[in-house]
Formats: C-alpha cells, structure tokens, sequence
C-alpha cells in the first residue's frame, strides 16, 4: 500500500470556488491511482488536503487528472495548482490556473519544464498532442481584411474559452489601473513636475495620495 498526500488549491477570486463534486487521479511512471473525491464544496482561496491511497508505488508522478462533475447547477471552479507527496517524501508540483466548467476532465503536466525529446513515456506524448491540438482549435484565425496582419475568427471575447476570457479581461483591468494611476500622478503634480524636491515631506505628500489604495481591486 502507498499512499499519497494532496493539497488543492483554488484561485482567489471572487468566483473561484465551486459547489460542483471535484476528484483527482494521480498518474505515474508505474500506473495511476483511483479516482478519488477531492471535495464537493471549495472556497476562494482555500486548499483541500486528502491522501490517496494505492496499491503500489506509481513511481514519479508525471500527470494529474481533475475531475468535475456537475450535482444540480453548473459552477465553474479555477484550480490555482495541485501538490503531491510521494511516500519517500518527494514534492511534486502541478501549476494549474485554470477555470474547469461543465463536466469534464482536465489534465495537468508535472511543473518542471521539459523539451518534446524528454518526453520518455508514452502517455505524455500523447498528451503533449492532445493539448497542441486544443490550442490548435481555440486559436483559429482569419484575415480581417486584406493586407491586415491575421486576427481570431470570433466576434467577441466571449466566443472563447473561459480561460482565455480571463486572461483578456486581466489585461484590460490592469490597463485601466495603469490610466488611473497614471492620471493620479499628473493631478498630483508628479509626471510634470521639472524642478527637483524641496524635501522628503514633499515626496511624502504626493505619494501618500496613493499609498495604501488597493491595488487587487484593479486588477
């Protein structure tokens, strides 16, 4: 009998958690684990611990699973990573930052980076298709209009996956805390300013204005 120590995390957003069933199955060099219950209820910012139980050693842990099953309504749920502790104590981790929705399964790579030729096993070469070809679909393109460089065929953000609506909508948050911090600084006399400061009370005066606001709320 080996057994395994889990940690889930979940983003900390707002809408991180989730209400739907969520499970994992450890994958190894020697064969992979039971699919095992996680939790049914995960809070934004919060980690599940549990320990998965198996019949023998999987060797190193290459690939996790994570399940989501929908009970009544479906709810997204954004896995920040996943930790795994081997019985001999090795520490395997998987960066996940991504939102699961619907009923599905989610494969996650062990996070030390490696090139196509270390991929010695099977199994992650075929996951290393598997996932260029999803990359491969979400990103179509099509040309705007002639002469103009290339452009996704969708007609708006929210035709894309969930995952790449996130990173879009980040993006124009963080711009827009750029504008207003920017805009802060001019009204406070600060980008303009030519001449040299009288004192350190003056250069705590004007950043003091912005001391303190909360940067997460932008971005």
């Amino acid at each position: 009998m080996a057994t395994y120590k889990v940690t889930v995390a979940t983003g900390d957003m707002v809408e991180a958690g989730t209400t739907n069933s969520i499970s994992i199955t450890l994958v190894g060099s020697y064969g992979e684990s039971r699919q095992t219950t996680v939790s049914v209820l995960f809070l934004p910012g919060k980690e599940k611990s549990l320990s998965v139980h198996c019949g023998q050693d999987l060797g190193p842990i290459v690939l996790i699973r994570l399940h989501k099953w929908r009970l009544f309504l479906e709810d997204a749920w954004f896995c920040k990573d996943v930790r795994v502790t081997a019985p001999n104590g090795t520490l395997y981790r998987f960066p996940c930052y991504q939102w699961l929705e619907g009923v599905t399964t989610v494969e996650v790579r062990e996070g030390s980076g490696k090139k196509l030729v270390d991929d010695k096993l099977q199994i992650l070469k075929e996951h290393r298709h598997r996932e260029l070809a999803a990359r491969q679909e979400a990103y179509r393109w099509k040309n705007f209009a002639q002469g103009w460089p290339r452009c996704l065929n969708v007609d708006s953000i929210f035709e894309l996956d969930s995952n790449i609506q996130f990173s879009c909508i980040r993006a124009n948050n963080f711009t827009g805390f750029l504008i207003f911090q920017g805009a802060s600084h001019f009204l406070s006399g600060f980008l303009l300013r030519r001449s040299s400061w009288n004192s350190l009370d003056e250069m705590r005066t004007i950043f003091s204005r912005t001391q303190g606001r909360d940067i997460g709320g932008y971005l």
